[in-house]
């Protein structure tokens, strides 16, 4: 282990890895702040220039595009209010309304410090324990997945806003939405009622983008009619104090450590991902919180919950990848693909065959952690000259740029005006007062609950083997004591409101 340990810093720390993986870092950043442009598409596009490359150096190139992404997405929700990625959604409930507070620095400062320990917290946990972790992993059935998902959606419960019942609503329109479209097992086509526009379904990144971005948009060019023309988006206020926000951010320790461990488990689990270890992070700190009430109103928990625990999957996702050749992301996928091209099998043998590259990962993973900070420090007051631009000039801008990445997804124009119709229903739901985050949950989550619970069916009709696998029924009772306790605090809040 030891000799594999210098071997791959020996290879990591030269001058052109070292300098690809800077490129790496800026290239993700930048590309996770615009929305609809993924991390997934930043690595892709990053994939072909590495071919030429030393395997490790490729690798290392492309997981610093990977750790930069995770961090890049807080730009666009704090400064916008839109997720610059599906795993940014979580973050745009604290960090915009702090930046609309007057306080876009301190937003910025304190998701980039959580990012950073999450990130950091990962890494470690990979080098530690990822063979055992994805022992864990891979005993996930789909018993087990579909029982996370169900756990994973009593987050809905945490983000209905002032009426219950509406955001039960929306959740519940947000899975309609998700079934619309091809059969994900069989193919065949749902509720399109013979509208080629349907023939393909909501693409979930279409759905955030319409609803987060344009919705918002349409919102900002409305109070820029009440308001005077062209007044700024956020007050333009560009201090910047990362050192403070980090005396801030160690002053949560318990609810870092607890979102970086959300995430690390979220990511080691195929399939799951930054967007429910986001909100899963979110919600878990506002049900520790003492305060839990100050969450959606620009509170520092809920930024640095939702930073941690989205950066921890980067870590997460590679355990099963590397103990067991099982990719726990498309981005991981992507990194097989790389490895392969080399000529570098990938499955449990790796480690063995291959530790030099293995531990030179570990590392390549830790030096990106703190590259991603260093660049994010030296250009967030870049970032912050948003808040000078006026409204008349973001808004069409950052329009424009949602239908590019809307439109680059899958290459069909069909895709633009469902954005546009996404984006309008949106405002319309938010003007009545109907949360919009369960929505967008809903479409997140049930594919994977759909194809999950057909699958373990197909396997085995015995509906019981959800309850009398061990790990399945946990998660269920898990679910049930988060909705209890979600309810417990409703009726308390309710009381309180009563006699106040």
């Amino acid at each position: 282990m030891t000799e594999a340990l210098f071997a791959g810093m020996d290879q990591l720390f030269t001058l052109p890895t070292m300098a690809t993986m800077l490129l790496g870092v800026v290239a993700g950043v930048i590309a996770s702040a615009i929305p609809g442009f993924t991390i997934t598409m930043a690595i892709v596009l990053t994939l072909p220039l590495t071919f030429t490359m030393d395997p490790l150096q490729g690798v290392a190139t492309m997981l610093a595009v990977y750790v930069g992404g995770y961090s890049g997405g807080l730009i666009s929700a704090a400064l916008l209010g839109i997720p610059g990625t599906p795993s940014s959604v979580a973050t745009t409930f604290d960090a915009f309304p702090m930046a609309r507070s007057g306080q876009p620095g301190r937003a910025l400062a304190l998701g980039i410090w959580a990012s950073f320990f999450g990130a950091l917290v990962s890494a470690i946990i990979l080098i530690i324990a990822a063979p055992p972790l994805a022992m864990i992993a891979v005993k996930l059935g789909a018993w087990e997945y579909f029982s996370l998902i169900i756990f994973a959606m009593t987050v809905v419960a945490s983000l209905v806003g002032k009426s219950m019942l509406k955001g039960l609503m929306t959740g519940m329109l947000g899975l309609f939405i998700a079934t619309v479209g091809a059969d994900p097992m069989m193919g065949v086509a749902r509720f399109t009622f013979d509208f080629d526009l349907l023939a393909n379904g909501f693409p979930f990144l279409v759905v955030l983008i319409g609803i987060f971005a344009v919705s918002q948009l349409l919102q900002e060019v409305e109070d820029a009619e009440q308001t005077q023309h062209g007044k700024q988006l956020i007050p333009a206020n560009v201090a910047f104090k990362p050192l403070d926000a980090l005396r801030e951010t160690l002053t949560y320790p318990i609810n870092l450590i607890r979102s970086s461990l959300v995430g690390v488990f979220i990511g080691a689990v195929p399939g799951a991902g930054g967007s429910i270890a986001n909100l899963l992070a979110y919600d878990q700190a506002k049900r520790a919180s003492k305060t839990p009430e100050t969450f959606g109103t620009g509170t520092p928990e809920g930024v640095i919950a939702s930073e941690s625990g989205n950066s921890a999957t980067s870590g997460g996702g590679l355990i099963p990848m590397i103990a067991l050749g099982i990719p726990g992301s498309a981005v991981d996928a992507v990194l097989m693909a790389s490895l392969m091209v080399h000529g570098i099998g990938i499955g449990p043998r790796l480690i063995l065959d291959h530790g030099d590259l293995v531990y030179g990962m570990f590392m390549a993973m830790l030096l990106a952690a703190f590259m991603v900070l260093v660049v994010c420090l030296f250009s967030m007051r870049l970032f912050l000259r948003v808040t000078d631009v006026p409204r008349s000039v973001i808004v069409p801008v950052v329009l424009v740029c949602c239908v590019v990445g809307a439109f680059a997804l899958n290459n069909r124009i069909t895709d633009i005006y469902l954005l546009l119709g996404v984006g309008i229903f949106g405002y319309i739901l938010s003007k009545l007062d109907y949360p919009l985050a369960p929505l967008v949950l809903g479409v997140i989550l049930g594919p994977i609950a759909e194809t999950n619970l057909r699958r373990a069916l197909m396997t085995d009709e015995d509906w019981t083997l959800f309850f009398t696998r061990p790990i399945s029924l946990t998660l269920l009772i898990l679910a049930a004591v988060s909705v209890a306790f979600a309810i417990r605090h409703r009726l308390r809040q309710r009381r309180s409101e009563q006699t106040a």
